[in-house]
């Protein structure tokens, strides 16, 4: 095993990982991009969908959209604006844009196959070092750590005690998952996606289910009568409501729902302040989603 980060010896963190491994198998929820089969596209679409957006609201539209685009080539064929449409209400819709854009790199570069090495991965547009390692991982069995907020969690409370994991450290926190890490790659594989898991259904943010969790007998957190946190924080987000986040969202809905461009003056009825309604516009047009043309605005075409 890779060099322990402190608060885990070796043995340690080998029964760690073989008893989250030994729990996914009869825990594991069905999700389809887990099945045997899914090919490393439906790997990569999940992962894009899945950056910051609850498995709940991505799954239905990752079925919609394999159904539709199963392979790259199917995608890059079509028009940028028909994968913003397929995006629909997921959020931070430059992902669709950027998962359009790889598609037609993939068939550009790589033959319409996904790439398994992790810095082509890393070439290609909206791919960054997690989305990169959890592609390698899940789709081709290549042994990387992959670190997402639930595996922090985990990290954070069965190994260093503290009951929650704090702001980010990419260092950081890949080493502390590098320790625990299995040599095997599928057991590795396993792994990765058992960690993630555990911090998503039973290791919780606000309502850990300890009585549950397969490594609550060596849980440091546990152990010392879960000590409350008081380390930094993450910055909380402002307010959806009445943000200029919210008002991009309206100005989008708009669009999606047309096939015409849309006058600006009829992006009033979505949103009523016109400062927040040209903030929102200008957002999206330097953004790539949308396009000034005759008329109004539209999505993009090309």
């Amino acid at each position: 095993m890779p060099t322990p980060v402190p608060n885990v010896d070796a043995a340690s963190a080998r029964a760690i990982a073989d008893a989250v491994n030994e729990w996914f198998a009869g825990a594991a929820r069905p999700l389809p991009w887990r099945a045997a089969d899914v090919s490393p596209w439906a790997v990569l679409v999940s992962e894009f969908m899945l950056q910051q957006t609850q498995v709940a609201r991505a799954q239905p539209r990752w079925e919609e959209w394999m159904r539709r685009w199963p392979t790259p080539a199917d995608l890059a064929a079509a028009p940028p604006s028909e994968a913003v449409r397929m995006w629909d209400r997921l959020g931070y819709p430059r992902r669709a844009l950027w998962l359009h854009r790889a598609a037609t790199e993939i068939v550009e570069r790589h033959g319409g196959e996904v790439p398994r090495d992790l810095d082509a991965l890393l070439a290609l547009q909206g791919i960054g070092p997690y989305t990169a390692r959890a592609i390698a991982a899940f789709a081709f069995g290549e042994r990387h750590p992959v670190v997402d907020t639930n595996t922090r969690r985990v990290i954070a409370r069965a190994v260093d005690g503290v009951g929650e994991a704090g702001p980010p450290a990419t260092r950081r926190d890949l080493d502390a998952m590098s320790a625990l890490l299995p040599d095997d790659p599928g057991a590795a594989r396993v792994f990765n996606a058992a960690a993630m898991e555990l911090g998503a259904t039973v290791c919780t943010a606000r309502a850990p289910r300890c009585d549950d969790c397969p490594i609550a007998a060596r849980c440091a957190w546990r152990s010392a009568g879960y000590p409350a946190y008081d380390g930094p924080r993450r910055a909380r987000q402002a307010r959806f409501e009445g943000s200029d986040r919210e008002a991009r969202g309206l100005v989008m809905r708009e669009l999606r729902a047309a096939h015409r461009p849309v006058p600006v003056d009829e992006l009033a009825h979505a949103v009523a302040d016109p400062e927040r309604l040209a903030r929102a516009v200008d957002g999206l047009v330097a953004d790539g989603l949308a396009v000034p043309v005759e008329g109004g605005l539209a999505l993009p075409e090309a």
